[in-house]
């Protein structure tokens, strides 16, 4: 594995144990509760992470079991479909809890082993989320789903929260939504407890643009279409509108 992915899927194993600790304390009506994304309970959070997990390892097997010719023998795909991806969580969530945590598990371990069977030279090989759609290097997978696990633990609603980030996280976060957030207009994104700024929306602008500040994790957070923690301040009064995730 390249230095790029190294400190991320090094962070994996931590993440996930972290994770599952959470898991472990649902009972009974704690699946069905609310998480803190619209129509989602918790169930469906760790259903979504499951199959994330599950879909990630199927892409890069399909990176590594090319025949003689060529050919996958493995589809080269996250997921068959978006409405195969929705209707598989849907699904998921409506089973047993024993059941949804146990794919977690297996999901987990899976990934794992999806991600050490990658050679060094097929890091930039792409993974098509869906069939003919976005095209993803093998090599981003790594930051990629720490970033789920880390902001759809959040979303559990089950005691773990930004604070929990550190910096590191919190920083990789605000350069992912960097190539993410589209911006009617340009803002600067200065964490007060970072060293690193960031510029959203279009380049140049002739007047002085808005500047948000807060705790790294909490612009992070934010960034990804959340609503705004009380933390977050804009030097020109209401905070930009952020789209949702």
């Amino acid at each position: 594995m390249t230095t790029e992915r190294v400190p991320a899927a090094d962070l994996l194993g931590d993440a996930s144990a972290r994770l599952i600790r959470t898991v472990d304390g649902f009972h009974g009506d704690d699946w069905a509760a609310p998480s803190l994304l619209p129509r989602w309970s918790r169930a469906h959070v760790v259903a979504h992470l499951a199959l994330n997990a599950e879909g990630i390892a199927r892409g890069l097997r399909g990176v590594v079991a090319d025949d003689s010719d060529g050919d996958a023998l493995e589809p080269r795909t996250m997921y068959d479909s978006d409405e195969k991806r929705d209707s598989d969580i849907e699904d998921l969530a409506a089973a047993e809890p024993s059941e949804i945590r146990d794919r977690l598990l297996a999901g987990t371990t899976l990934l794992q082993e999806a991600i050490e069977a990658i050679p060094g030279n097929r890091w930039e090989t792409t993974v098509e989320r869906t069939p003919g759609g976005r095209a993803i290097r093998a090599g981003a997978f790594p930051e990629m789903r720490l970033r789920e696990m880390e902001i759809h633990h959040v979303d559990l609603g089950a005691g773990y929260s930004t604070s929990d980030w550190d910096l590191g996280f919190a920083e990789q976060l605000l350069d992912a939504m960097d190539k993410r957030v589209r911006a009617g207009r340009a803002f600067e994104v200065r964490p007060l407890d970072s060293q690193r700024t960031w510029v959203f929306g279009p380049g140049e602008s002739e007047y002085p643009v808005p500047v948000v500040t807060g705790p790294a994790a909490d612009l992070g957070w934010w960034l990804t279409g959340r609503p705004a923690p009380t933390t977050l301040s804009c030097s020109q009064g209401e905070l930009p509108t952020i789209e949702g995730w």
